[in-house]
Order: structure tokens, then sequence, then C-alpha cells
């Protein structure tokens, strides 16, 4: 319908207060903010950082933690654009036309007569969908369970970087410790070479023990050059865990030292499924493929929207005026098959995420069965290295008191030093594996 009349300010008002409330009606998104880096942590020369501090220092300047938040913040605006159609679309549109036509004005004689004349129009619209059978709502939901899949990324993201963290933060104190064992041994076969050549000097002893005690020393500094590098390198590895590759000289705290993780298997599973993000992505994800399928039947469903507008037209001035207001029924009745072939997409693809979500519950179980079973061998194998250790440091005792004494043989202080300098990796490999080992679980449970 329409007439043509002065517009008035009332009905604009009506119109911005129509538009007003369709807005605040509208669903909001799922995660206004995120839990998130607070900012990076500036690291001091000479500071000593506990792991927890390290963590923190990796979630505020890894940029991994940078991609994963925009990609989901990206996920959040797209809540918004489907709560668009929730909003009337208001437009001013303005057209201008000329045209131009040639009239014959005489049959017989001949000759014409072109006419050239301009149209303007221009004036606003609104138009308002008022109901879709769920379409506009799918949409939204949709958004928001793929929204919510996306803050799970985030989420795993950081999990993921607590656990290189703690790999790499154990790593160092591991290689700081064969550092210090590797000392001892050069420190060892130092004074082994010295009574060497002391007994070689007096007579009581042959050259060739001083020869093999030069060996012994040459592969104990060797070994010890070997660590040093090997600890340059896992603090780099810990640098770049924390995304801080040229960070200056810092110490950290050493907390190798065995302690019991008493957990058992079952709590270790149930923590797994409540808190691992990556099954919570894929439980969201399985919910927006549901929304999608039900947007998709939606298809074989009408819409109604209705729309309003208010023009000024005509060649010339004052320009003509009115308004007009309306309502319009789409029904669908034929378009290729395309809305059934939608729906069966959509369902293939719910059952696909639905699969998804068995498959790893499945790998979650055997992860924290595989991580518990590991833990369990890393504490059995502390406890043996720790005996090993002591007996050896026992057998090297005697044997260098042996061989200071002049009844035992340079050969068995040789084997004696071998025997625990092995006996030494073994016990800090048994701490570093049982760190680590106490770290997958907590990983594979979703803990931080």
């Amino acid at each position: 319908m329409g007439c043509k009349e002065t517009i008035s300010l009332g009905k604009i008002t009506c119109l911005l207060f129509l538009a007003c409330l369709v807005a605040a009606a509208a669903p909001q998104p799922l995660h206004a903010q995120t839990r998130g880096p607070q900012g990076p942590m500036a690291i001091k020369k000479g500071s000593v950082l506990t792991l927890q501090q390290c963590q923190s220092i990796a979630l505020s300047t890894n940029p991994q933690v940078s991609a994963a938040q925009n990609t989901f913040f990206a996920a959040q605006s797209r809540i918004g654009e489907a709560q668009s159609n929730y909003y009337p679309q208001a437009q001013w549109q303005t057209d201008i036309n000329h045209f131009s036509s040639t009239t014959v004005q005489n049959q017989l004689v001949g000759g014409t007569r072109t006419n050239n004349f301009a149209n303007f129009e221009t004036g606003p619209s609104i138009t308002q969908n008022i109901y879709d059978f769920g379409r506009t709502s799918s949409q939204v939901n949709a958004a928001r369970f793929n929204s919510e899949a996306s803050h799970q990324g985030l989420e795993n993201v950081y999990l993921q970087i607590v656990l290189n963290v703690k790999t790499s933060y154990y790593g160092v104190l591991q290689a700081q410790r064969n550092v210090s064992a590797a000392r001892f041994m050069v420190t060892q076969a130092k004074q082994h070479l010295n009574q060497a050549q002391g007994f070689f000097e007096t007579g009581t002893a042959p050259k060739i023990d001083v020869t093999n005690a030069e060996v012994t020393l040459s592969n104990a500094q060797l070994s010890l050059i070997q660590a040093q590098n090997a600890l340059q390198i896992a603090w780099q590895n810990l640098n770049n865990a924390m995304g801080i590759p040229d960070a200056p000289e810092y110490i950290i705290e050493d907390n190798l030292a065995y302690k019991p993780y008493p957990i058992t298997f079952d709590y270790a599973l149930q923590a797994a499924y409540k808190n691992r993000p990556d099954l919570k992505s894929l439980l969201a994800t399985e919910k927006a493929s549901e929304q999608s399928l039900r947007l998709a039947k939606a298809g074989f469903d009408p819409a109604l929207s209705g729309s309003a507008g208010y023009t000024w037209s005509g060649d010339s001035l004052p320009l003509d005026h009115g308004w007009n207001v309306g309502a319009s029924v789409i029904m669908p009745i034929f378009s290729g098959f395309l809305t059934k072939k939608q729906v069966d997409e959509a369902t293939a693809n719910l059952n696909a995420s639905s699969a998804n979500v068995e498959t790893l519950k499945q790998q979650i179980y055997f992860q924290n069965k595989q991580a518990f079973l590991n833990l369990k061998q890393a504490e059995s194998s502390v406890a043996t290295a720790a005996v090993g250790l002591r007996q050896a440091k026992e057998n090297l005792d005697l044997a260098n008191g042996r061989y200071a004494a002049g009844v035992g043989s340079n050969l068995e202080v040789t084997d004696a030093l071998t025997t625990f300098s092995n006996a030494q990796t073994s016990y800090i490999n048994a701490l570093y594996s049982h760190k680590l080992a106490e770290a997958n679980l907590e990983n594979a449970m979703g803990a931080k």
C-alpha cells in the first residue's frame, strides 16, 4: 500500500525504537572475553624463576597464543555476523535515470522529435525479518558453538605451551646435573692420575697406569664439554618455549628431586573427560553440526519479512513523496533438490562429528593409560637408580682406597669410575623421566 504525505518525526522515532528493541532482544556472543595472557613479562639478568613463572611468561609472549587468540576473536565476530539477521536492515537509496525517446511526427512527410528528460528518486527503506522458521537462530547457535570450539582450541594451545615449558624446564635441570656429574668425574680422574704418577715415580706402579689414567681423564673432560654444550642447548629450548629466544641469563628453581605423585588411573581418566579442551572443542563442533542440520531443514519452510520506506521522486522540483509498507512470504517450491542435498550434507557432517568425538575419547583413554603406566615405571626406576648410585659410589670409594693402599689395580679404579659415571647418568635420567611422566599425565588429563 502507499500514499503521499509529509513524513513526520514520530514515524522516524518509532522505526528507530523498533530497531533498538530487536537489537536488545538478540542473543549475545557466548564469550565476550577470553582468559588469556595479560601482557609480556620481562626477564631480568640473574633473575630466579620458578616453573610457574616460566609458564606465565610463555603464555604472555609465545606467538602461538596470539595466533590462536585472533582465530578465536574471528569466530566470535561470526556470531555477530549471524545475529545481523535479527536486526532491521536499513538503507538509503538514490537513483538518477536519464530517458531519451524519439517520436515520429509525420509518417508521410517524415521527421522525428527527440524527447529527453530525467527522473530522480531517493529515500530510506527498512526491511525486517519477521519469522524464518529457525533459519537465523540456527545460524546464530551454530556460530556460537563454533566460537566455543575455537575457544577450546585456544585452551588447547595453552595446554601444549605449558607442556613444552615443563619439558624444557626439566631438560635444563637434567643438563645442569649432568654437568655437575661430569665435573665430579673430571675431579676423580685427576686425583687418580696424580696417584698413578706418584706411584710411577716411586717405582710402585708401571707407566701403563699413568697412561690409562690420562686416557680416563681425557674421556672425562670430553664428557664435560659435551654436557656443557647440551646445557646451552637446553637453555635455548626453554627460551624458545617461552617465546623469548634472546632472553638474558637467568636462574631457575631446582625442583627435579623426586616426590611421590599419588593418583589413580580412574581419577586421571575422569579428569581428562571433564577437562580436555580438544574434547570440548569436538563436542562444541558436534553441537554446531546439529544446528547446521536444523538450518538446512529450514530450507523447506517459508520465510516472512516486512518492509517500510519513504521516497522522494520526480523529474522536477518540488518532488513527489510518499511512504510504503508491506510484508512478503517466500514459499520454496523447487530448487533443483538443493535443499535436500544440503540436508544430506549436514547429516553426514553431524555423523562425522559424532564419530570424531568417540574416536577422541578412545585416544584419551589410551593416552591416559600410557601416561599412567609410564609414571609408575618412572617411580620404580628412580628408586632402583638411587640404589645403584649408592652402590656405585661405595664401589668407587673402595677401589680408590685399595689403589691408594697399593693393593688395588688401575683397571679396578677405571672400571669403578665408569660404573659410577653410568650410575649417575641413570639416576639423573630417572629423575627427569619421572618429572616428564608427571607432565605428560597432567597434559593427558587436560591439567596445567
